[in-house]
């Protein structure tokens, strides 16, 4: 694929009730790159993530997935943009209780999903660690575990971009690094990963970190620790409330 999985250019989007929003945002994501979204409360970091993933229709600016510009799609054209090239990891897992993990992992083919066969949905389980618990369900198994089993069905269907909201928010630190862990291993097999987090031990597995405040891209930190990051944050979060201004 020649073109970039992500390419976002001054989008733009803002809520009536006067919620954060994003305001002329720019950026781009190479195939196999981890970027990492962070900022204050309410500087706009999911905004920009729903944006960027076609849940949010922006109201300026562009955003290109896959060289293909979803701001000017349609329904069921941006469904099918959505289905075909994005995985989804959120925070709450998404997961059907009612089902085993592997039928967790196949649902997606249900609704029109690209076809799946059992092998290779048993396949991205084992690459998540997760081979022995294919026939669980997800009230049997730890965070950690639904967690990686959400990313095995983000990872099955080999879309190009992986939108992960808070995939550690609600995990203890044994879970969240199982978790970060899984999304390394998306990575190293040419996956690109956007995600958004609050944590900066978090932040501090992705190769670059994007700031927001107010809506707008503050700064971005490439290879920075997790003390760095936090640090960074703090001075983000001065800024947010004019702090020094």
């Amino acid at each position: 694929m020649n073109e970039l999985p992500l390419k976002m250019e001054g989008v733009s989007f803002h809520y009536k009730a006067g919620e954060a929003g994003i305001d002329q945002v720019g950026l781009e994501c190479s195939t196999g790159s981890w970027t990492a979204v962070m900022g204050p409360s309410g500087a706009g970091k999911t905004t920009l993530l729903y944006c960027a993933s076609g849940l949010l229709p922006v109201q300026q600016g562009s955003v290109e997935i896959a060289g293909q510009n979803i701001a000017r799609m349609k329904e069921p054209a941006l469904t099918r943009m959505r289905r075909d090239h994005i995985g989804f990891v959120f925070q709450d897992y998404n997961l059907v209780e009612a089902f085993t993990c592997l039928q967790n992992v196949m649902l997606p083919q249900l609704f029109g999903g690209p076809k799946v066969g059992v092998a290779q949905s048993l396949q991205a389980l084992k690459i998540l660690g997760l081979d022995g618990y294919a026939q669980q369900y997800p009230s049997d198994i730890s965070g950690g575990q639904r967690q990686r089993v959400a990313i095995a069905r983000a990872l099955v269907a080999q879309p190009d971009m992986i939108f992960a909201d808070e995939p550690t928010g609600a995990l203890d630190t044994r879970s969240s690094e199982m978790v970060l862990d899984a999304l390394s291993t998306l990575v190293e097999s040419g996956r690109t990963v956007l995600m958004v987090t609050h944590d900066p031990n978090v932040a501090a597995w992705a190769q670059r970190t994007f700031f927001l405040v107010d809506g707008t891209v503050h700064s971005i930190c490439q290879g920075y620790t997790a003390e760095q990051l936090s640090t960074h944050l703090t001075s983000m979060t001065q800024v947010g409330q004019g702090v020094g201004r």
